[in-house]
């Protein structure tokens, strides 16, 4: 059986058994792509979700900040931006009165050739591009506080905006439910100040900040704070099918549209199996979200929902600028055992940067020993790890079958974290 796994660029092909405990290749359902892409952004524009026209939002406002995510999404804005700029141009903006916001989170600046890949020649040519600097407090202002009184510092550049629009990508989240909406702003263009509430150790364990999850996920429920604090006045979010086509475009209100293309694409990255798995191969979805070990994550968690307790997770990510940010490595390299560890960070003793991703990932590795076939670390680095090191893909499936029996229930899911796995009775 030849199956094409996403894996970088390219993605990865590998030759696997069909054994009588196999439950098949799992893959989310397909969205048709939608036709004439430019014109029915344009359309959404002039009629969308429960909002008044951008034209007329933009009508009387002198400038205006669109936030767009960065290189690890997919966005399609090379799509999305024309008929978007085109609209406020129309309605009186003037072009060097609009700012293109990179929403970098904690993430590096996207610039030179990334910009250009992130959002065409001609945008960068001709509009004015700004990157997030989570820690430049002084490009943050205070918009309010959200749970325990806990400040939100957001970007200048969109907090003193006069129109504020967001962008992004609808997608599996594993800690926000569903990307896109309130997480362009935070964590988008939020302060690093944030994050030791949004991404601490209580909230990356709670139990509705998972997959597909919006009711009662205290992530999403201050991401919608964060937003009412901040402002928004529109947003232009989409959906994308596997060969990355948009296959649904939900503008208007900051809240209602998103929730609608939540919905939308609920129906399609959803798969139920009736009992736990042995073992799963996976994937971090290719580039560009198969960058590092950071957000291999993602995958990690997303597999974990459906295999037994002492199961493996094979993960093909190709990681190729490595594990992620220094500071990650750094976090990394604390981990004598992932239970000492992850004591220790429940009790206080840290709190550093891009600690949640490896919260996540030794939070799996307690209850399933994480296997990882990758070309960006190196084998030494990777037992370092505590993962265990795999050359092969296919030897290491004849390995889990051994281990396990050929009755041994598996499944592979070549597109990783965008299916949300879930058991019949949880």
């Amino acid at each position: 059986m030849a199956v094409l796994l996403k894996y970088n660029k390219e993605g990865l092909k590998v030759n696997l058994p069909e054994t009588p405990g196999f439950k098949g290749v799992l893959e989310p359902g397909e969205a048709p792509a939608v036709s004439d892409p430019h014109n029915r952004i344009k359309g959404s524009l002039e009629n969308p979700i429960d909002s008044p026209p951008l034209a007329e939002l933009a009508g009387d406002r002198k400038n205006a900040c669109i936030v767009v995510s960065d290189i690890t999404r997919p966005t399609p804005n090379s799509v999305l931006l024309p008929p978007l700029l085109e609209k406020l141009e129309k309605s009186g903006i003037e072009r060097e009165n609009i700012i293109i916001l990179i929403a970098t989170g904690t993430h590096k600046p996207n610039l030179g050739e990334e910009q250009i890949e992130l959002l065409g020649k001609e945008i960068v040519g001709n509009y004015r591009i700004q990157n997030h600097f989570s820690r430049k407090p002084e490009d943050m202002v205070l918009a309010g506080h959200v749970g325990n009184n806990i400040p939100v510092h957001v970007n200048r550049h969109y907090f003193d905006a006069d129109l504020k629009v967001l962008t992004g990508l609808i997608e599996p989240h594993f800690w926000a439910g569903y990307s896109g909406g309130r997480k362009s702003i935070l964590p988008g263009i939020s302060s690093i100040g944030i994050l030791e509430y949004m991404h601490g150790p209580e909230m990356i364990a709670h139990p509705m900040t998972a997959y597909g999850v919006l009711d009662g996920n205290p992530f999403h429920e201050a991401g919608l704070s964060a937003m009412e604090k901040a402002g928004a006045d529109f947003i232009v979010n989409v959906t994308i099918n596997t060969k990355k086509e948009i296959t649904g475009i939900f503008s208007g209100h900051p809240v209602n549209a998103h929730i609608e293309g939540c919905g939308f694409i609920s129906q399609f990255c959803t798969a139920t199996l009736d009992e736990p798995l042995d073992f799963v191969i996976t994937t971090n979805c290719g580039a560009p979200l198969d960058c590092n070990l950071y957000q291999t994550s993602k995958g990690i968690a997303a597999a974990a929902a459906v295999v037994k307790p002492g199961g493996v997770i094979l993960v093909a990510s190709s990681c190729f600028e490595g594990p992620g940010s220094s500071e990650f490595a750094q976090v990394l390299d604390m981990v004598d055992t992932p239970d000492n560890f992850l004591k220790r960070l429940t009790a206080g003793e840290f709190f550093l940067m891009d600690q949640w991703c490896a919260q996540d990932i030794y939070q799996v590795m307690l209850k399933n020993p994480i296997w990882l076939y990758t070309d960006g670390i190196s084998e030494e680095v990777v037992r370092k790890y505590h993962f265990t090191p795999v050359s092969s893909v296919e030897n290491a499936v004849e390995e889990l079958l051994d281990r396990f029996g050929k009755e041994a229930r598996w499944a592979v899911v070549p597109e990783g974290p965008m299916l949300i796995l879930k058991l019949q009775d949880s």
